[in-house]
């Protein structure tokens, strides 16, 4: 009897979808403000493939979890892996105009009278005021001040008036297009640490993986400023 034909076409379908997904690991944050609008891109250019995104703050262990590429926020510094710079971060401040005029900040020392957005992915408002507003550490925590433990949420919350957020111009590209967030001052302070796009070193690319990383590298030279 000829095998049925139902099991063996099951069988390559299996292998080829699984040939065919791609595993991405991401801080939620930049999942939602930088990733999400781009991903629709992705799959309209690569319709076959199954793409598995992961937002997560923790490091991505690729010998146990099942992750093909991550981005990852940090200094770069990876031996065990293949590591490539997406994006050189900084931290920027960043209100809403309404909020911005309603307090009248228009130099880094009128800061003292605002509300300070904290969050963990960028807390760096301590050193920000010290080298451009000359505020020391302890006048900064006078400051009156909102911590949050996810940079969405802060950013949400400058762009409905509450105060003024520093974080990443990744974060925040969306709401400055659309005029709902404002960078009024041109001082940036530099960080050590960027976006890396990461994987495991000597890895086997699937076609998928090739491409998706391509794709990345890609989007990231396409939002970069002019």
């Amino acid at each position: 009897m000829p095998p049925a034909q139902g099991a063996g076409g099951e069988g390559v379908g299996k292998d080829r979808q699984k040939a065919e997904d791609v595993w991405l690991s991401m801080p939620p944050s930049l999942a939602a403000k930088w990733f999400a609008r781009r991903m629709a891109g992705f799959l309209e250019r690569y319709p076959d493939v199954a793409l598995h995104l992961s937002s997560t703050v923790a490091l991505t262990d690729f010998s146990s979890e099942r992750v093909d590429l991550a981005i990852r926020h940090f200094d770069g510094h990876a031996p065990e892996l293949d590591v490539q710079l997406l994006h050189r971060d900084d931290a920027r401040v960043y209100g809403s105009p309404a909020y911005l005029e309603q307090l009248g900040l228009r130099a880094p020392g009128d800061l003292r009278r605002a509300t300070l957005l904290h969050n963990t992915l960028h807390p760096h408002w301590a050193q920000w005021l010290q080298r451009f507003a000359g505020i020391d550490a302890e006048a900064g925590i006078g400051i009156c001040g909102i911590h949050f433990d996810q940079s969405l949420m802060a950013i949400e919350a400058a762009r409905r008036h509450q105060g003024v957020v520093i974080t990443s111009e990744w974060l925040t590209q969306e709401e400055v297009a659309n005029g709902l967030l404002v960078e009024p001052f041109a001082q940036r302070l530099p960080l050590a640490k960027g976006y890396y796009l990461v994987q495991p070193k000597h890895s086997i690319q699937r076609p998928t993986v090739r491409a998706l990383k391509e794709w990345l590298i890609q989007q990231t030279r396409e939002s970069a400023e002019p």
